[in-house]
């Protein structure tokens, strides 16, 4: 059995249309240590918020997990029973939503939201214990005890997403997903948002995935990061390989696309478009991108310790001569 806090083998998210399958999420395998944190990057659509939902098991039809296992510690969340997946989410995996506004209610304090999920869990106490323990669970998060008498509408865009992650830390999970929880905030409220989160995050002793587009914040935030390509893990590695080695040619264009604040250069895009996941061919997606094709099964290659990707013989050299050195 699994000793990593989350082991996810093989995962496949399958999307049913009348016209075929959307292949959402294809085959995506990582580990995750107890403390450890995971930053997934990519494109809209390529599988992120899937791979998110489908952690939590909160995909409603046509979604369905068409295989692999998601391991929490030595338990399956696939095999769990709807009730003991229900019991298992907020208390052993908790997730911190992307728009906050539209995950607490707008006619409910915020106390009574706390009080609701915890109540939800048979988490029972004293009076003068609750209050003991709502107080500090909002200081935890850096925020006043008197935001617990407020409703959502009173509060600030940052105070919200704070909110978000009190709850989601209140039963002490073993494993946190955070999909994009600053993509509604301005710059400097974010990263006092994701410290924060790496405060509780690293007090908790939990592991984190944290999904976005933001590079910077992954730099500031994660141990590892993970690029997501159309529904597949093209490569992941230490937060220093990525940046500092990144080697699948959709991951250097990535990159390259971000502003250089060292100095003035062009901006480079990437060029095409990611291919449709309806009835997606197997084989490279990143050379139907750039008009090639490659229908081979591509095969996960090491590059260093803890770095791989998915190295295709066709066009894993494209976009060298774009990068900078």
């Amino acid at each position: 059995m699994t000793n990593f806090a989350l082991s996810v083998e093989n995962l496949k998210v399958y999307y049913h249309t009348s016209g075929g399958p959307v292949k959402a999420v294809e085959g995506v395998s990582f580990n995750l240590s107890k403390g450890e944190k995971l930053g997934l990057v990519g494109e809209s659509g390529s599988g992120k918020s899937t791979i998110a939902l489908a952690l939590m098991r909160s995909h409603k039809p046509p979604a369905i997990i068409e295989e692999g296992s998601i391991n929490l510690g030595q338990t399956n969340l696939l095999d769990l029973s709807e009730e003991n997946m229900r019991k298992t989410r907020l208390s052993g995996i908790s997730m911190i939503p992307q728009g906050a506004m539209n995950s607490l209610n707008p006619v409910a304090r915020i106390r009574k939201q706390v009080v609701d999920a915890l109540s939800d869990h048979s988490f029972k106490f004293k009076k003068a214990e609750r209050e003991t323990f709502l107080r500090e669970l909002m200081e935890s998060v850096e925020l006043d005890p008197k935001v617990l008498n407020l409703f959502p509408h009173e509060l600030s865009g940052g105070m919200k997403q704070r909110v978000c992650i009190a709850i989601s830390i209140s039963l002490k999970p073993q494993v946190i997903i955070a999909d994009e929880p600053t993509s509604a905030l301005d710059v400097i409220v974010q990263r006092q948002v994701i410290e924060t989160l790496s405060k509780v995050q690293e007090e908790l002793g939990a592991a984190c995935v944290l999904i976005g587009h933001d590079m910077g914040l992954m730099a500031q935030f994660a141990d590892k990061i993970g690029i997501m390509y159309a529904g597949k893990l093209v490569e992941i590695g230490s937060v220093n390989d990525i940046f500092k080695n990144p080697t699948h040619p959709y991951t250097r264009l990535l990159i390259e696309s971000l502003p250089d604040t060292k100095g003035k250069r062009p901006l480079i895009g990437i060029p095409g478009l990611p291919p449709s996941l309806l009835n997606l061919a197997p084989g490279c997606s990143f050379c139907l991108r750039i008009e090639k094709e490659n229908r081979k099964e591509i095969p996960w290659v090491e590059i260093s310790k803890d770095h791989f990707i998915q190295k295709c013989d066709i066009c894993s050299d494209y976009g060298k001569v774009k990068t900078k050195k």
